[in-house]
């Protein structure tokens, strides 16, 4: 076995176009680890509807040139394989554009993906540096692209880098990233590319200039009447990623005073020296700009993550430590439905199956249509009529006709429009909040989750929980529970359950489809009686007491 697992690595070795890998990998045969070679070549990335994420390294379990060489051409086939390399309308080749994040490696990638695009006979755009997320999503559109590849590993780890898909004009998504079958459809077209050499590779890519990022600054800033005046102080944090260029742009061409950079990651820097994990989400991410608003006073703190298609949305909490709290996704995810409501969305308003059930009520109230997907913002963007949709995990739609995915830099200056607008007011979007739960009750909802070393030991866990189910939780029955994986004829089949409980509460349990935790999420509804801060506590009680439960189930800690 081992014998077989050195000439895998031998083989690989002598095509690894990459320096630093070959010198990674030489180092391990020399040393006879039969761990960290087994570790590299007993498993390799899976592509799918997420595309490609893992550590960079060596091997075909690892993010390097030679995988995503691999990946880029099997793209290139699947686009030939759907008629898509030829635009029907100009009769000439298909053109894909390709953005990259500020990572390790992430330029590189980039190249090599538009050298073998071009290679195969499709125009390749490469976008003029280290931009958002959106920006590509935008340029797809924009520029009538047939797909897109996104280089980023979005809030992952330093040591981690990713290749997201998009498919563009003539496809169903038209600007979103791909969904079943485009997914396997792709990876069976990268398992038959056969050695790199014979990968074709061309220097007829274009790198475009700033006039796709203009057009994008100026189409997010136009969504706000930028002749309004603004009084908002805002803290702001790229979170050492590539938002801040894009987001100062914006704001300033949006009429908001200029946005208050946290200066300790103010610079993109692949290694995230300030934070544990470049998410917004993650305990301690934040200090850096909590301490930056307390000391400037500020109304609003807004954050994206390292690629710029989440923002997290802080706000003045005079019972909190910290003079402030952060909001929760779901939290901000209905306070910018009601605002699209009112800035007259007429189209649809959808979620994850893991985000709140309160949009449905939101969106009941106003007349509008509502949809539940998949999680993933793949999903949401295939939502037919699409006005507004967003996920808890930060992940919010504000204009799906420009920017067919998530984006953080719009869902941002929405909410500030909106703060805007409530501090003219006397009101605060904490007010805005308590309105919105007075109406239509108070619905908490909260996150356990446990980020394992080996995925299988999340396979355990999720059958655990299908055959040997609890009864109950935080003391209430388990009324019924749905296999997701089992599919109906609303969601496709999916990894997951749902615990549907006593006294309007649900838990959703799955594995997260990009980073290697198992993900529990839980929603308790209590309708408003008495006051909303009596409701809100007897949420949070009962919610600890699932909580609590649910972590002994899973065998996770709370």
């Amino acid at each position: 076995m081992s014998g077989d697992l050195f000439e895998r690595a031998r083989q690989w070795l002598a095509e690894d176009p990459d320096e630093d890998t070959r010198s990674e990998l030489e180092a391990l045969l020399v040393a006879d680890d039969v761990e960290a070679l087994a570790d590299r070549f007993g498993e390799r990335l899976e592509f799918g509807t997420a595309g490609l994420r893992g550590e960079l390294g060596a091997g075909p379990n690892r993010m390097n040139q030679a995988v995503v060489i691999r990946a880029a051409a099997g793209f290139a086939a699947y686009l030939r394989d759907q008629g898509s390399a030829l635009d029907a309308t100009a009769g000439t080749a298909g053109t894909v554009v390709i953005g990259y994040d500020a990572r390790h490696k992430s330029d590189v990638f980039a190249r090599d993906t538009a050298e073998v695009l071009s290679g195969a006979g499709l125009g390749a755009l490469v976008l003029p540096r280290a931009l958002p997320t959106p920006v590509l999503a935008y340029a797809i559109r924009a520029l009538g692209c047939v797909g897109g590849v996104m280089v980023t590993a979005s809030h992952n780890p330093p040591k981690d880098n990713g290749y997201k898909v998009y498919l563009g004009a003539g496809s169903d998504s038209d600007g979103s990233q791909i969904v079943p079958p485009a997914d396997a459809l792709i990876s069976a077209r990268i398992d038959a590319v056969g050695p790199l050499a014979g990968v074709p590779r061309g220097a007829g890519w274009t790198l475009l200039g700033d006039e796709v990022l203009d057009a994008y600054v100026e189409r997010v800033a136009g969504l706000v009447d930028a002749t309004v005046p603004r009084n908002l102080r805002i803290v702001y944090t790229p979170m050492h990623g590539v938002g801040r260029d894009v987001a100062v742009a914006v704001f300033e061409a949006a009429g908001f005073p200029p946005l208050m950079v946290v200066p300790a990651q103010a610079e993109a820097d692949p290694d995230f020296p300030t934070v544990a994990f470049p998410n917004p989400e993650e305990p301690g991410a934040m200090d850096l700009a909590l301490a930056v608003a307390r000391e400037s006073a500020a109304d609003l703190i807004l954050a994206n993550d390292p690629d710029a298609d989440r923002c997290a949305v802080g706000v003045r909490d005079a019972g909190s430590p910290a003079g402030y709290r952060m909001l929760r996704g779901d939290e901000v995810g209905v306070l910018l439905a009601v605002h699209v409501i009112r800035r007259g969305a007429t189209g649809t308003l959808a979620c994850s199956i893991v985000s709140s059930s309160l949009l449905g009520k939101i969106a009941a109230d106003a007349g509008l249509p509502f949809a539940e997907t998949l999680t993933g913002f793949k999903w949401i963007a295939q939502v037919p009529g699409l006005s507004y949709g967003y996920e808890e995990a930060l992940g919010y739609c504000v204009d799906p006709d420009a920017v067919r995915d998530k984006d953080g830099i719009s869902a941002g200056l929405l909410v500030a429009e909106l703060a805007d607008q409530l501090k003219a007011e006397g009101r605060t979007l904490d007010d805005e909040l308590d309105s919105i739960a007075r109406r239509h009750g108070v619905h908490a909802t909260d996150q356990l989750s446990v980020r394992v070393r080996d995925r299988s030991d999340i396979a355990a866990m999720m059958e655990r929980l299908r055959h040997s189910p609890p009864a109950s939780l935080g003391g209430r029955a388990v009324e019924g529970i749905d296999d997701l994986a089992a599919g109906s004829a609303a969601l496709p089949a999916t990894e997951g359950l749902r615990f549907r409980l006593a006294g309007d509460a649900r838990v959703v349990v799955r594995p997260s489809g990009t980073e290697p935790k198992l993900k529990c999420y839980l929603e308790v509804i209590v309708p408003v009686t008495a006051s909303v801060a009596v409701a809100r506590e007897a949420a949070a009680t009962r919610m600890a007491a699932i909580k609590h439960d649910l972590a002994e189930a899973t065998d996770l800690s709370v």
